[in-house]
């Protein structure tokens, strides 16, 4: 049993790094990371697509956009990627080394429309 669990963790360190699809840098397996819903949950996406994306990358999305704007307009990589605000992220991101995380706030105009409700 445990010549199987070395040879695993052997196997997994081995690995290519995953890519970040949206930056397109490695994902190493000590960067912080999650799933993205391509279509949110709260908007029947639960048992769509998903990708892996550096954490700082999904907050950056969820930072810009509501999940009724990710699910009409923002359903697919090429879309996010076209946006401008994203794409200027992404030119920013690309300079940070793979494992790289900083906090992302929501933005400003973000911030008001939420206040406003």
């Amino acid at each position: 049993m445990e010549a199987a669990i070395a040879a695993s963790e052997t196997a997994a360190a081995h690995r290519a790094p995953a890519i970040c699809p949206l930056c397109d840098r490695p994902i190493p397996p000590d960067a912080k990371s999650s799933r993205h819903h391509l279509t949110p949950r709260l908007k029947g996406g639960t048992h769509l697509g998903t990708v892996r994306l550096h954490q700082i990358c999904h907050s950056a999305i969820h930072a810009r956009f509501s999940e009724t704007e990710l699910a009409t307009k923002l359903a697919d990589v090429e879309a996010l990627r076209a946006d401008p605000e994203i794409a200027a992220f992404v030119a920013w991101v690309k300079t940070k080394p793979p494992a790289f995380h900083a906090p992302t706030r929501m933005t400003r105009d973000r911030r008001e429309a939420k206040r406003e409700r």
